[in-house]
């Protein structure tokens, strides 16, 4: 029996490679991003499928951009995806940029929105799929920024992201779902402050792989 895990996110999902000058950029190659090691770590019995997009926020309208809302196309992506077993949320550094002025529990807040979109899905689109299950990750911190363009975008980004855990943490528990603090094994350690180097995606990639294995191991699946 084949698993499928939807990982759904934003350019840490995506695999961009940060570069001094902020942007354009590209992205790490699949083996090299945490999806991608941690689809080797799995094995043949998971099916990875990526939903990551850069900037993409947890349940908010970019004025710029009308793509980035995560809670307006989740849905979509998980009546596509069908049949799902587990799904990985890793947002909400995008939604402590300054312009969104959202406090760390309204980050939470717009998470939940996921979580719940995620555990409403069954029967989606005239299916008989039961909903999946779900694993929330929390980003970790912002690191210091180097470029002005995005010391502006973040300004007290730093803080904010440094509370997602704990608002998360209580997410988790209160919504019955599964949790992982990301800063337990990985920083923002690539030259923007903002995304992974090679070296955390690998680390991460690994230990969320011990996570998955947790969540249905628990359940004796």
């Amino acid at each position: 029996m084949t698993r499928r895990i939807l990982c759904f996110g934003d350019s840490l999902t995506w695999g961009w490679i940060a570069t001094p000058e902020g942007a354009p950029s590209t992205r790490y190659p699949y083996s090299e991003r945490w999806t991608g090691v941690m689809a080797a770590r799995l094995g043949s019995d998971y099916d990875i499928i990526e939903e990551g997009l850069n900037a993409r926020t947890t349940s908010i309208d970019d004025p710029v951009d009308p793509r980035l809302n995560g809670s307006a196309y989740l849905p979509t992506a998980l009546a596509s995806h069908l049949p799902l077993d587990l799904v990985i949320i890793m947002l909400g550094t995008n939604d402590a940029k300054s312009f969104y002025r959202r406090t760390p529990y309204e980050i939470a807040l717009g998470m939940s929105k996921l979580v719940g979109q995620v555990l409403a899905s069954a029967g989606g689109l005239g299916t008989i799929y039961p909903a999946p299950k779900a694993l929330v990750v929390a980003p970790p911190p912002l690191a210091p920024l180097t470029n002005p363009w995005f010391q502006g975008m973040f300004e007290g980004g730093h803080d904010k992201t440094a509370e997602l855990a704990r608002h998360y943490s209580a997410l988790a528990s209160f919504m019955k779902v599964a949790f992982f603090d990301a800063a337990s094994v990985v920083a923002t350690d690539a030259v923007d402050g903002i995304h992974f180097s090679t070296k955390n995606n690998l680390d991460l990639g690994s230990a969320l792989a011990d996570q998955v294995a947790e969540i249905f191991s628990r359940d004796g699946e």
